[in-house]
């Protein structure tokens, strides 16, 4: 009888274990799902090479891992780029306000969730002289798609078309992924710099943060 009673004991703390497995082998695959789809490679399909570079499933940066950006500190490159309606708009016009210089792309689905609460934060800061710049990456889809995708989205802020220079001096050496947010204070300089998507109020937070380190 007991060593009957022995046997079930012991099956049944096996089938423990064994679920105990189960279940946390679906919680890690769900977790790292969902943190894949909060990034966006630079380049369609340019995470499915070989090798472990920043493509890879475990590489993925979050909004608040993003801050070794070689421009952190310094002063934002200066550029001058063409508006979807072929208007050219430079850094410099914005001299003395708070800006984030967001890169994004039409293919982004990440972008797509952040770009409406960058429109909301804009219009709710614009009274502390907040803006928003957007830089599309994949300029070679045509203003068209863009524009569809822009009024899709319900953004009013200005859209500028990138360029190879514009992307070497902001994207070099980073960690790969859209959507890239710069973050300029009143004096210029890069106070922060953020790849893929956080939530909504580490956004926020990092807007505030960005006007409060201009305030005079």
């Amino acid at each position: 009888m007991r060593k009957a009673l022995l046997v079930v004991l012991m099956a049944t703390g096996l089938g423990l274990v064994v679920w105990s497995g189960v279940h946390n082998l679906r919680a890690r695959r769900r977790a790292m799902q969902m943190q894949e789809e909060t990034r966006v490679d630079l380049l369609p399909g340019a995470g499915d090479a070989a090798g472990s570079g920043s493509g890879a499933a475990g590489g993925t940066p979050t909004e608040k891992e993003a801050g070794d950006s070689p421009l952190k500190g310094k002063a934002a490159p200066e550029f001058s780029l063409e508006d979807l309606s072929g208007k050219k708009v430079s850094l410099s016009d914005y001299k003395g306000r708070p800006l984030v210089v967001n890169f994004w792309g039409t293919y982004c689905s990440p972008c797509k969730i952040e770009m409406p609460w960058l429109e909301e934060f804009e219009k709710k800061y614009a009274g502390s002289g907040f803006e928003v710049l957007g830089v599309t990456y994949d300029v070679e889809v045509g203003k068209d798609t863009i524009e569809k995708n822009v009024q899709r989205l319900g953004v009013t802020y200005p859209i500028l078309m990138s360029t190879p220079k514009v992307e070497d001096a902001y994207l070099h050496g980073s960690d790969g992924v859209l959507p890239m947010s710069f973050y300029v204070d009143r004096a210029g300089k890069v106070v922060d710099v953020t790849a893929g998507l956080g939530s909504k109020d580490e956004l926020e937070g990092m807007v505030k943060e960005t006007i409060g380190a201009g305030a005079k």
